[in-house]
């Protein structure tokens, strides 16, 4: 940009450069070529050796006073940093700062220079201080001394300010037997910078070290100083904070999603190896308070959006961090309160992600989950006749549907299973002098009849046997193909609804089977099913709360938690989790 072409009411300041693109004496004009590209967005010519650039600041910083005023003292020797800091945090909310960039472009030939670059040309450096020091180069892990990785925190400590070699010798190596620091002291010092520069500059664009050296003034004559200048890409304390900073002013639900990439950002104690140094505990102490910043947003996050089970083991984490701390003990117990409230009944749930599926026991009545497809147990005559509990007991989940299903009208429910029947083939008639009472014709184990109601379905399933006698048998083998049947029908009729299925197999039926036994098969062939074919979001198994007293519920709880995401246990140990109560399913042999 010309400086006759100036924009009206900014003051012209020269920069020079040395030839190492780098800062030197020119007092209070002193800034860096680097900085002046990434405010600007482009490379302007001529290129970082040369003697002068043109900049322009607002008007109301006089040509020395922009870094003379309280934001950056006067020193011999500033870095860019602090000058752009003081000048153009106003200058970037003028109007002519649009102005003034659209007159500093690159040259057509500098643009079309950096246009056929590839993009990946710099390899990435990431320093992670958030626990355990690590460097790593390209997604390469880099090994670096115990001192050298202490000095790399130290200049991480001082934040972006310029550490002054003498001061990194005393707080590192430690105060010399005369006091005095001498040139031997400072070349070790330098050793350690050329080793961490390796490390960390490697790959980086040379006009944009990570590292840098400037002078600076700490006694009679200038010194030697280096400051760490990563951006946030490159720094996870760096990226930590500023995306928590980021989350106090989003709406909720984008909180969330910042406040979670931070924590995942957060592997342990900060400054590990040095935090119990002087110079790490301010840095130290930030990051800490901005961790319970960050777990106290995202419980209130969490819990705006209705979610207080995600919110609560953040606020426990939080809680347990400030044991003197009564409001942070009360959210927990605020949030564990809403979470039984939201949960009611539930006893027992997992979350299968991989298979997008969950499971839910809960102690309540069948037909009150409205909300839920039911699967009913019948034996294989379908009978439905409940009067004197001589073919079906009134109690039963079958006597139960006809009653407040079908408001005891037996010709509308037997109608609706004749409908279901059609495409069944039955297994067998017996004669009216073998079997005198109930119905005659059979059907095989293992069929389904859905009974449309509104907006649900009920799933009338075959897993027992009734005799002429009309007493009713099963084992584990027809339990289990009836159950398998029925996850099959479910996937075809079942709307993507949660399908509520009472302990099947636990009353008339007389299957030998203890009732944490049959809940874990349930559960198992549910879950077979589901890794190969979708078909309900949520398997419910309700338990009459009579029942609960009977079922060692932590036996299943002991199972369900063994598996993985998809619902599977470890191979080797499938078998044997399967027998954790007195059990092998089918085709489930201990391994």
């Amino acid at each position: 940009m010309d400086p006759a072409e100036a924009v009206p009411g900014f003051h012209i300041v020269a920069v020079r450069l040395d030839q190492r693109g780098e800062t030197f004496g020119l007092g209070e004009r002193l800034v860096g070529h680097h900085l002046v590209e990434s405010f600007f967005g482009d490379r302007q010519q001529p290129c970082p050796q040369s003697i002068e650039h043109i900049l322009a600041f607002p008007h109301r910083f006089p040509p020395h006073a922009a870094i003379a005023s309280d934001k950056v003292p006067v020193r011999r020797s500033l870095s860019a940093s602090q000058v752009l800091q003081a000048c153009f945090t106003v200058f970037l909310d003028t109007p002519n700062a649009a102005l003034l960039k659209s007159r500093c472009r690159p040259s057509a030939e500098s643009a079309g220079r950096q246009s056929t670059e590839p993009e990946n040309q710099v390899t990435r450096v990431r320093i992670c201080v958030l626990g355990s020091t690590a460097l790593s180069v390209g997604g390469t892990r880099v090994r670096m001394p115990p001192l050298t990785t202490k000095l790399l925190l130290r200049l991480v400590a001082a934040e972006g300010e310029a550490v002054p070699v003498t001061r990194l010798y005393r707080e590192l190596w430690g105060l010399p037997h005369d006091g005095q620091v001498t040139r031997a002291h400072r070349t070790q010092v330098q050793q350690r910078i050329s080793e961490l520069r390796k490390a960390v500059d490697a790959g980086e664009d040379s006009a944009s070290p990570l590292v840098r050296t400037e002078q600076m003034l700490s006694g009679p004559y200038p010194e030697s100083a280096y400051r760490l200048v990563p951006d946030r890409d490159r720094l996870d304390s760096t990226e930590f904070i500023e995306l928590v900073n980021e989350a106090t002013c989003s709406d909720p639900a984008t909180a969330v999603v910042l406040l979670n990439r931070a924590l995942g950002l957060w592997k342990g104690r900060p400054l590990q190896e040095v935090a119990e140094s002087d110079f790490a505990e301010p840095l130290v102490r930030r990051l800490m308070g901005t961790l319970d910043t960050a777990r106290g947003e995202l419980v209130r996050a969490q819990a705006d959006l209705g979610h207080p089970e995600l919110a609560l083991p953040v606020a426990e984490e939080r809680a347990a961090g400030r044991p003197d701390d009564s409001a942070a003990a009360a959210a927990v117990r605020s949030l564990r309160r809403r979470v039984r409230a939201r949960r009611g009944d539930e006893i027992l749930r997992r979350e299968f992600t991989g298979i997008s599926t969950r499971l839910v026991v809960k102690a309540g009545d069948l037909f009150d989950q409205h909300d839920a497809n039911m699967a009913v147990g019948f034996c294989d005559t379908f009978d439905t006749a409940t009067e004197n509990d001589v073919i079906i007991s009134r109690d039963s989940v079958q006597g139960q549907l006809l009653d407040r299903v079908y408001g005891g009208d037996r010709g509308l429910l037997d109608r609706a299973l004749r409908k279901g029947l059609h495409r069944v083939e039955p297994s067998g008639t017996e004669h009216v002098r073998d079997k005198p009472k109930g119905k005659r014709i059979r059907y095989p184990i293992g069929s389904v009849v859905p009974l449309s109601l509104p907006g649900r379905r009920v799933f009338a399933f075959v897993h027992c046997r009734q005799g002429n006698d009309l007493v009713t048998r099963s084992d584990r083998d027809d339990l289990r193909l009836s159950l398998e049947c029925l996850w099959a029908d479910v996937a075809v009729h079942g709307l993507r609804k949660p399908t509520a299925i009472p302990l099947v197999g636990s009353g008339l039926a007389r299957v030998e089977l203890e009732l944490e036994q049959l809940m874990i098969l349930i559960i198992d062939t549910f879950l077979a099913s589901s890794r190969s074919e979708r078909h309900t979001p949520e398997l419910r198994i309700v338990v009459r709360p009579d029942d609960l007293h009977a079922i060692r519920i932590s036996e299943v709880a002991r199972f369900v938690e063994a598996l993985d995401h998809h619902g599977q246990a470890p191979r080797d140990l499938r078998g044997r989790l399967l027998d954790s109560a007195t059990f092998t399913a089918k085709g489930h042999a201990p391994s």
